[in-house]
């Protein structure tokens, strides 16, 4: 994958994300209003930064954004069922295959992640929402698996997905693993607004 520049790429962002027309997803013609942002995982830390300051650029236009941090998330989530201690205590006697099945159990998408995560959109109204922390999360909690089961939950506002990696027809994280397929997303960086 190739360097981008991020300041052209958030430039772009911040002009496509504050139009009326993608606030009030009235362009979409029936479809959710999902988007991907894609980027190269190499550039994770300055992407963090820019999506910090880019939250900051459409607060100060207007625009309310919620960020929901995937990674945090799953910390809060394991906390408030009183496992991440157990698990961190156990990690190392616990196998490869145990340690995925007990965080997968927790974290469950279906049942456990998608539920808490409109819990908190409920509670934290705002014009979008910002999904972070994909790749940390990986292979716990899949992005594509999170996509198909949001699209149920948060259909009021646009949600925007940070994703290192590709996303054209399927999602490919990091470059390099097939996550699977999600067509139902807008890729942020090839759609005109």
């Amino acid at each position: 994958m190739k360097l981008e520049s991020l300041e052209i790429k958030y430039d772009k962002l911040f002009s496509n994300l504050k139009k009326e027309s993608f606030l009030s997803m009235s362009a979409l013609g029936g479809e959710i209003p999902f988007y991907i942002v894609p980027y190269n995982p190499e550039q994770e830390n300055e992407i963090v930064k820019k999506t910090k300051q880019l939250k900051d650029r459409l607060s100060i236009a207007g625009i309310g954004v919620y960020e929901i941090n995937l990674y945090l998330l799953s910390l809060n989530m394991l906390e408030d069922r009183g496992a991440l201690d157990k698990i961190i205590s156990k990690e190392q006697s616990l196998s490869k295959d145990k340690l995925f099945k007990t965080l997968q159990g927790v974290l469950d998408s279906e049942t456990k992640l998608i539920p808490y995560i409109e819990e908190l959109a409920r509670e934290n109204p705002s014009q979008m929402i910002f999904l972070t922390g994909i790749g940390q999360v990986f292979p716990y909690i899949r992005s594509h698996t999170v996509l198909n089961n949001l699209q149920n939950a948060i259909k009021d506002r646009p949600t925007v997905m940070f994703f290192p990696g590709t996303y054209g027809k399927d999602l490919s994280l990091f470059g390099k693993m097939k996550d699977d397929n999600y067509y139902r997303a807008f890729n942020l960086d090839t759609l005109n607004l």
